[in-house]
């Protein structure tokens, strides 16, 4: 049994591969030599999750940069007439719940021309009004993100609505540090010139293996955004960011 934690740095596109972090390893022996009989045998087996020396037991993570893994494998030495079997399979590991009480801090937004960030050529947008709240940017992982967006008026006919999921990792080895944002997935909340006035809901699972609670450490984070995204059919892309913080509770 082990469990690795896997960091990879990204500069000047070029991606930059630490050896692997070895939170954990543990061989233990479930069965004596000797002939086992024929047909189905199970042999229970169990071990506690003990980490080396100094090591943090981190929740289960598939990341781009950073990917945090437990694995367990089986090996069956047998005669030197036959060959030897393994099997490696993964499991899930969670962290400890917080134990403090998880304020849900809502957040109210309002989308115009004038609120957009990095725009040149704020004269050529149309006019617009979005409004919208998140019931919860203090998010417990294992519950939906949720909220409601309302489109007031758009001089343009809008052509989709949609969600779009945001891991952003930073990384540090000796080459320095990395922040990089990738995509782990995109909702479409709505489609086509939604009614003015009309509420939308918004909803979103987290992904399990592509999410975890946020993490600061020493060497790296993992930290999570939501973008609310409006594109208009004329092809302008109207994007509100929220950064979130996962717990598990």
């Amino acid at each position: 049994m082990s469990a690795t934690l896997d960091i990879r740095l990204k500069r000047a596109n070029k991606v930059y591969h630490e050896a692997p972090i070895q939170l954990i390893t543990s061989n233990i022996e479930v069965v004596k030599p000797g002939k086992v009989p024929g047909g189905k045998t199970e042999i229970p087996f169990e071990f506690p999750l003990q980490v080396k020396s100094n090591k943090v037991l981190y929740e289960t993570y598939h990341g781009v940069f950073v990917n945090i893994q437990y694995t367990l494998r089986c090996d069956m030495k047998r005669s030197l007439l036959a060959k030897d079997l393994s099997k490696t399979c993964e499991f899930i590991v969670h962290c400890q719940p917080q134990k403090a009480k998880l304020q849900p801090s809502p957040v109210d937004f309002t989308i115009t021309p004038e609120t957009l960030q990095n725009v040149r050529e704020r004269g050529s947008l149309p006019k617009f009004l979005i409004r919208g709240h998140l019931d919860a940017t203090n998010c417990v992982i294992t519950q939906p993100l949720t909220g409601e967006l309302v489109v007031e008026s758009s001089e343009v006919p809008i052509k989709s609505i949609e969600l779009q999921l945001v891991r952003v990792e930073t990384c540090g080895c000796a080459e320095g540090y990395a922040r990089d944002a990738t995509e782990i997935q995109n909702i479409q909340i709505a489609e086509g010139d939604v009614c003015h006035g009309l509420p939308i809901p918004i909803y979103m699972v987290f992904p399990r293996l592509f999410t975890c609670p946020t993490l600061e450490t020493t060497n790296f984070k993992v930290e999570f955004e939501v973008n609310v995204v409006i594109v208009l059919h004329d092809d302008h892309l109207i994007t509100e960011n929220f950064p979130l913080k996962l717990c598990r509770v």
